[in-house]
Order: C-alpha cells, then sequence, then structure tokens
C-alpha cells in the first residue's frame, strides 16, 4: 500500500506518497466506447460555481496570468507544507505516542486548512480559458484532497484530530485472547494456520472488538469532511472521489461495474470449488454445501485473500506443488533486510536506479522493540525528491516476500515522477499506484523467477500449473469483489444512503452481495465491522486496489508481449529485461501529468482497463474449476 498523507486530508501529490486523483483527459474514446471528460472544458464535472472575490464584484475577470501565477504558488507553498507534515506522520506512525499523535493532528489541521484555501480559491479561475497543465493542476486542487474539512474555525482542527485518533485506535488495537491481550499480527498468524472453526470464529471476532469505539468518531468524520466537499461543490465525498479519474463520477461507477463483470463469473467458479471443500472438511454444521460461505475459514482477518488456506482446498487432481515459498526463503537463510533487497534487485534488472543511501538508513524494515508503530505495510516519500522509505514489520513468509516487492514498486514510481511540477508527482491514478509493485510481483511469485534468482533448482513443469494457478487465484480472484465492496460501502455512507445506525447491516450486506460471504455468528447491535479493516479508519480510498488487480495482469501481458513471450502468461517473468524497464520507466515518469488513459497506453498500447488479461492469465485454471463444480449448486 502506498501512505497516504495524513492518510485523510491531504492534497494529491504528497510528501509521504499521497494518493492520486487524476483531472481531465484529452476526449479520447477507449475501446469499449466509454467516452473521458474533454480536456480543455473550462470546468470539470461537478465543479463550484466560481467565488466571488474582490475582482468578481468589482466586474473584473480573473486572467490565465493570474492562474498560472496562482497555481505556482500554490505549488510552492504545499510542497513545503507537506514535507513537514510527512515528516511528522513518519515520527508518529513509527513512535506512537500522546505526544507524536498530538503533533500529527497539528501538522494534518494546519496542512488542512491550507489545502481548503487553496481548493476554494481555485475555483475563481474556473471560467478562466488557461493552458491545459494550469487546468489539470486546478482541477487536483480541488478534487485531490482526501477528506476535506469546510473553510470554518476549528473544523480542519477537529477533524485532523479525529483522523489521527481513528487511526492510532486501530494501530494500537489488542483484544483478549486466552487470558492474553493479543496484537492484530499475532491474531491474523493464529488464523491463518488455525483449521478449528471455534478459534477462527473467536479471532474472527475478537479483533472486531476493537472497532465499536470508532464508531461516534467516524459518523462526526463523516459530518465535517461532507460539509467541506459541499463547499468545494461536489454532492459528497464519495462523489469527490470518483471524480478523480478522468471522466465523470457516476461514469467511473460504471467503469468499475464493466470491469467487474469481466471477472464476476470467474470468482463464483472459485467460491462455489472452495465452499465444496471447506464442506467435506468441516461438515454441513459448519459449512453447508450451498450458500455463502463463513467468512473467517478463508484464513484472513477480512476474508479478501484466501491463500493460507491452500491446504485445505488442494487440488485433488491437476498435480501437486512441488515447493513453499516461505520454506524455499527460511531454507536460504532469508532475513528482513535480504527480503527488501531482493526486491530491489528486481527492480534494477530493468535498468532502473537503486533505492538510496537514506533508504537503508531511515526505513522501518522490521517491529522495533520498546515502542508502537504502525505495522501495515507502506512506502514513503518525505522529500518528493530522494527521501523514500518503507514502513514494515518484515517477517520472511511468502506473503512478505511479495508485499516487499509491492511496496518498493510505490519508491519506484516516486523516484521516476520526481522531477515533476509538483501537483503532478503522483501516479496517473491511484490505481497505477497500486499496480505498479503488483505488477513486479506477478513475475516475482512465478517459479520462472525463484529459478532465475537461485531459490528454486529447477522450474517445475506443467504438471504444476494448475497448484500454481489455484494459489493466485485464491490471492487475486479472492480480492477483487473486496476491492469493490469497501469504497461501494463508503459512497453510500457518505451520500447519506446508508445511516450510522446502518452502518454494520450495511457491511454485513456488502459481504454478502460482492464476496458471498457471511460473518460466523451474529453479530452485536455495536459492532462496527468497517473500523476493523485499517482503511476505513485510516481514511485510505479502496477502489484503487480493484483497479490495481485489473491493470496489474494488463500490465503483465502488455511486458510479456514486448519479451515476445510465447508460453503460458503465468509463467512469464520479466526480470532482467531492460527494454521492457526504459519502457515501464517512461510510463512512470510522466506521473499525473496527462489523464491515465494516455499513461495506459504508453505501456500496453490501450487506453481503458481490461480485465481480459486475468481471464488470460487463468484461462487453464478456469476450465479445470468448471470440471470440479460440474453438477454443483454454485451462487449464493
Amino acid at each position: 500500500m502506498k501512505r497516504t498523507l495524513t492518510l485523510t486530508v491531504a492534497i494529491g501529490a504528497l510528501a509521504a506518497g499521497a494518493a492520486g486523483c487524476a483531472a481531465l483527459s484529452n476526449g479520447m474514446s477507449g475501446n469499449d466506447g466509454a467516452t473521458t471528460q474533454v480536456a480543455n472544458s473550462p470546468v470539470r464535472p461537478g465543479a463550484p460555481a466560481p467565488a466571488l472575490t474582490e475582482a468578481n464584484l468589482r466586474g473584473q475577470a480573473p486572467t490565465a496570468a493570474e492562474a498560472t501565477a496562482f497555481v505556482a504558488d500554490a505549488e510552492k507553498q504545499l510542497a513545503e507544507a507537506s514535507e513537514y507534515a510527512g515528516r511528522v506522520a513518519w515520527v508518529r506512525a513509527t513512535n506512537i505516542t500522546h505526544d507524536t499523535m498530538w503533533l500529527e493532528a497539528r501538522a494534518n489541521a494546519e496542512y488542512t486548512e491550507l489545502s481548503v484555501k487553496l481548493a476554494n480559491e481555485a475555483a475563481r479561475f474556473n471560467d478562466v480559458d488557461v493552458p491545459f497543465d494550469v487546468r489539470r493542476k486546478l482541477n487536483i486542487l480541488t478534487q485531490g484532497i482526501v477528506l476535506p474539512a469546510p473553510n470554518k474555525p476549528g473544523a480542519a482542527t477537529e477533524l485532523a484530530e479525529i483522523t489521527t485518533r481513528l487511526d492510532s485506535t486501530y494501530a494500537t488495537g489488542r483484544f483478549e485472547y486466552k487470558g492474553e491481550m493479543i496484537t492484530l499480527d499475532e491474531a491474523s498468524r493464529m488464523l491463518a494456520e488455525s483449521r478449528d472453526p471455534a478459534e477462527t470464529k473467536a479471532l474472527y471476532e475478537g479483533w472486531r472488538t476493537i472497532a465499536p469505539v470508532m464508531a461516534d468518531d467516524y459518523t462526526r468524520m463523516v459530518d465535517i469532511a461532507n460539509e467541506g466537499a459541499r463547499e468545494l461543490g461536489f454532492d459528497d465525498v464519495g462523489a469527490m472521489w470518483r471524480s478523480g479519474y478522468d471522466m465523470e463520477p457516476d461514469a467511473f461507477a460504471a467503469e468499475t461495474d464493466r470491469l467487474w463483470s469481466q471477472v464476476q463469473p470467474f470468482y463464483e467458479n472459485l467460491h462455489c470449488y472452495v465452499r465444496t471443500r471447506l464442506f467435506e472438511t468441516y461438515g454441513a454444521d459448519v459449512q453447508p454445501d450451498s450458500g455463502p460461505i463463513r467468512a473467517d475459514l478463508l484464513g484472513n482477518m477480512w476474508s479478501q485473500q484466501w491463500g493460507n488456506i491452500y491446504d485445505v482446498v488442494a487440488p485433488k487432481t491437476g498435480g501437486t506443488s512441488s515447493y513453499d515459498m516461505t520454506e524455499l526463503l527460511v531454507d536460504a537463510g532469508y532475513d528482513a533486510e535480504k527480503m527488501v533487497r531482493t526486491g530491489e534487485g528486481f527492480y534494477t534488472s530493468l535498468g532502473l536506479a537503486p533505492l538510496p543511501d537514506t533508504f537503508w538508513e531511515r526505513s522501518q524494515i522490521t517491529r522495533p522493540e520498546g515502542r508502537e508503530v504502525v505495522c501495515h505495510a507502506s512506502a514513503w516519500d518525505l522529500d518528493n525528491l530522494e527521501d523514500v522509505r518503507i514502513k514494515m514489520c518484515t517477517e520472511v513468509n511468502a506473503e512478505d516476500f511479495y508485499t516487499v516487492h509491492h511496496e518498493l514498486g510505490h519508491n519506484v514510481y516516486q523516484r521516476a515522477y520526481k522531477d515533476q511540477p509538483f501537483l503532478f508527482k503522483n501516479g496517473a491514478n491511484d490505481g497505477f499506484h497500486e499496480a505498479i509493485g503488483d505488477f513486479v510481483g506477478l513475475s516475482a511469485l512465478t517459479p520462472t523467477y525463484l529459478n532465475q534468482i537461485g531459490l528454486l533448482d529447477e522450474v517445475p513443469g506443467a504438471d504444476e500449473d494448475i497448484p500454481f494457478l489455484l494459489k493466485m487465484a485464491l490471492d487475486k480472484i479472492a480480492f477483487l469483489p473486496f476491492g469493490l465492496m469497501v469504497d461501494r460501502w463508503r459512497w453510500d455512507v457518505f451520500s447519506g444512503e446508508t445511516s450510522p445506525d446502518e452502518y454494520n447491516d450495511a457491511w454485513s450486506a456488502n459481504m454478502l452481495k460482492y464476496q458471498g460471504l457471511v460473518p460466523p455468528g451474529d453479530r452485536p447491535d455495536n459492532a462496527f465491522d468497517p473500523g476493523a479493516k485499517y482503511h476505513i479508519p485510516g481514511n485510505t480510498p479502496y477502489t484503487r486496489y480493484f483497479l490495481a488487480h485489473i491493470y496489474q495482469f494488463q500490465f503483465h501481458r502488455a511486458a510479456c508481449e514486448q519479451i515476445g513471450w510465447t508460453g503460458p502468461l503465468h509463467r512469464c517473468s520479466i526480470y532482467g529485461n531492460e527494454a521492457v524497464g526504459e519502457r515501464f520507466n517512461a510510463m512512470m515518469e510522466m506521473g499525473q501529468s496527462r489523464p491515465w488513459p494516455e499513461a495506459m497506453y504508453a505501456f500496453t498500447g490501450q487506453r481503458t482497463g481490461d480485465a481480459s488479461a486475468i481471464t488470460d492469465y487463468f484461462a487453464p485454471l478456469n476450465a479445470w474449476l468448471t470440471e470440479q463444480n460440474e453438477g454443483k449448486d454454485c451462487g449464493w
């Protein structure tokens, strides 16, 4: 995950690796016929009315020269403020105390006040004919605030205090289990390994006991941020988030529906197979052979990835896997730093620059002793130039091996666009920023790559394709509906369609609708299960992860075509190919300076998201799953 500065209130391109929101496009039509917003239209979708400035009242319209000067000054102010806020955020995330929380809340409030002030001032240039880059920057100023505070005394401070409190409550959360207070890390490990449904239920429900205390804060936060969004001309915060993808907000929602429709049948096929195997393992009293799946049985605290239960669902036919990634790493003597240096080696093999010395001096690679920290993996850019870092509590296992490659992708992207103007120092859209490392991770998980770096003596034959693809699908495909449902829940909360007393019921309803899952038991009246997922109290928009899971396969297919790969797509590794690296870097160097379809085209030759690369990658597995599910009552 690329860390969003302050996780709540930052504008698009910030020192701590802020989540990106694109603005206007060049009016291109994608190959599916969806047309994006015209580039030089003077007002973006949902733009606020021009502010009543003193010049307006005198009948003097602002000029293009004034707009250009305003943008230059705004970038200067934001660049200076973002570095300070980013460094304060880093200190709090790596040493959570009362004082560091206070410092971050104050820095957040100051940054929010500045960003809201500049966003409102930008509105006075809505009707001014300005160059493309100036218009794009003006729109980023208003569209890139994750949670805007209204422009009134005390609002930014209150919002910052709430968001810091929510984030820290999550980070320091513990619950009692068998007489001991345990952390999320400890609970997650036990949940992944346990095959006792009573224990998985207790762990699943136990972690969620940290969340009810967040509910009132979350409700108040929604009210404040919605007021701020309306001041900026949006219906609510959800509409503001959806406006950042070079298309109308409603068109973006439809686009995510279109992408989901491309892969939904495959997900339902996987769901059907996994449910059958869980039924065979636990019996109908625990997991019936029809209907939804019990969420705690899937080996992940949020049931967003199912790879931890591979031993339960491994193929009875179709081959077996001859290696275990975690065992390979342990047997080869890997430690946390070697994991990270191996990830760096993938990027340098593509001809990209090595990480600076300061990365190794300043990153948090393992959990430090004696202090509370945010262990959720994240990548940071503290000065918009070279001070890039990761923050992880790295363990030597397959999951963190992948995560390292993912997080370093953010740092590589940040360095690629470091020469762009401040407001363009970001991903083409926020899905791109997440997809970069995931794209590299697709190669990093192949037995081809493991052989290339000496972890595997031989690349297994085709008889291991089904086990490999099933492992990949349990994580990659199982994630897709979760990646969609988190923000669908949030969009309804921001719009008011879901009221505070419906928060938890709506969350469970989305689990059922998109994932086909149910909690292991009735939820208490005060439950606030959304708060048990980091990105909700951390206020990180989540649709980016859904997009990233589409884009990464699109990038992978394009890269493999570029190297002339003719074998199965799931066996392709681009490790060591500098020609791909050169074209890849050219896309990354664009940052947010152009509409995302142009960045997509620069690397893939396509101008829209296309989930058909997923069906290409998993075609052998989907055919095999169809055979396994013959005669079954699939769906829920």
